[in-house]
């Protein structure tokens, strides 16, 4: 009990030596007075020292020794700094109210100035951007801030760039975040835009019937030329074919009709060499069938000499021409084109044999003689 009530005792008469109390203050004073002297400036800061409210210096970052207890200082970041510009009403220049907002970013370039020459750099910007962008919205046209953001954010920068740079301040961009028209703008303008589109689809829906037509028809005309052209070498081909057949039946129809009439003559003939009378009358006409039908059935001819000739064989030409080749099919044919002839030889040989007066005379001894070469009818 006795020590602790000493203590109280012993605490008091420390303070009241005067030499003990004086080296505390010192010691004191001697710490705060290093704590003021020291500053430290981070790497991305720079700070403007001042001495009885001088402007001294602009320290560097690290550890710097100023005077203690009359110095000041002023800390400037040299990041990029971002400041918000608040939405602002403006009124363009056909008279169109709109609200827009835009962000800034800046620099701080040289920190003296900007100490020096404005007071709080970064509300200055802010009110200054804020003014710029209602000046340059207010010179362009409604389209033109809805749809031309790049424009208003280099004008703005260009605007800020000379006052910032007497503050020692650089404005690197300006972004404009919101152009946002009146209530009674927007509506108009969605009505706009819908009509719009509408014109638009109309026109490509009129474009592809349009297009769809054009093609349909040049389809048309092609198929049209291409059936024309088929139906004109179609009527050709069966002309031209028309044209061959008919030669080539009249041909055949000669030649066939040619030898019906003398097969039907040398029947008559026969019948009348039956008779008691050795002479006999023939017709012109069926003498020269005979000698010219004699000619192409044996392919030779008899000189006047009476020597015979050596035969010749048809070509495939002629066999196609006289019907040997298919002589029986159209026999019947001959019959119906020769029926007129037969007719006609019949009353001739009929007449002949009661005493005709026009023929020919032939001994019955040179019937044969007369079938096989030609024979010159000689009138009576």
């Amino acid at each position: 009990m006795d020590e602790l009530v000493a203590s109280p005792l012993q605490t008091q008469s420390v303070l009241e030596d005067p030499i003990l109390l004086v080296g505390s203050i010192g010691l004191l004073l001697v710490v705060i007075t290093v704590w003021q002297m020291v500053e430290i400036v981070d790497a991305y800061d720079r700070a403007a020292l001042t001495v009885f409210g001088e402007y001294r210096e602009l320290l560097e970052p690290g550890l710097n020794i100023v005077p203690p207890f009359v110095s000041r200082l002023y800390t400037f970041d040299m990041r990029t700094q971002t400041i918000d510009v608040p939405s602002q009403e403006a009124i363009t220049r056909d008279n169109s109210p709109v609200t827009a907002d835009a962000v800034v970013y800046i620099r701080v370039m040289n920190a003296k100035r900007a100490f020096l020459e404005v007071d709080d750099y970064e509300r200055a910007v802010s009110n200054l951007a804020q003014t710029t962008l209602r000046a340059v919205i207010g010179d362009m046209e409604l389209d033109d801030t809805l749809s031309r953001r790049e424009l208003i954010n280099e004008r703005i920068r260009t605007e800020l760039d000379e006052p910032t740079d007497e503050w020692g301040i650089r404005v690197e961009s300006v972004e404009v975040r919101e152009v946002t028209p009146s209530q009674g703008v927007k509506g108009a303008m969605e009505e706009q835009t819908s009509a719009e589109r509408r014109r638009r689809a109309m026109i490509l829906e009129a474009q592809g019937e349009r297009r769809s037509a054009i093609e349909k028809a040049e389809g048309q005309k092609q198929s049209n030329i291409i059936r024309a052209q088929g139906e004109k070498q179609s009527q050709i081909l069966e002309a031209q074919g028309d044209a061959i057949s008919t030669v080539l039946r009249a041909r055949s129809a000669e030649s066939m009709g040619e030898r019906a009439v003398i097969d039907k003559g040398m029947e008559t003939l026969a019948d009348i060499g039956q008779g008691e009378s050795t002479t006999f009358v023939l017709p012109q006409e069926l003498s020269s069938l005979v000698g010219r039908y004699g000619k192409h059935l044996s392919g030779s001819d008899v000189e006047a000499d009476g020597t015979e000739l050596e035969s010749l064989e048809f070509d495939e030409e002629t066999r196609e021409l006289i019907g040997l080749d298919d002589i029986a099919d159209i026999i019947g044919e001959i019959d119906e084109q020769a029926a007129m002839d037969v007719e006609t030889m019949e009353q001739e040989a009929k007449a002949i044999k009661e005493g005709g007066d026009v023929g020919t005379e032939i001994d019955i001894s040179d019937t044969s003689t007369a079938a096989d070469s030609e024979s010159t009818p000689e009138s009576e």
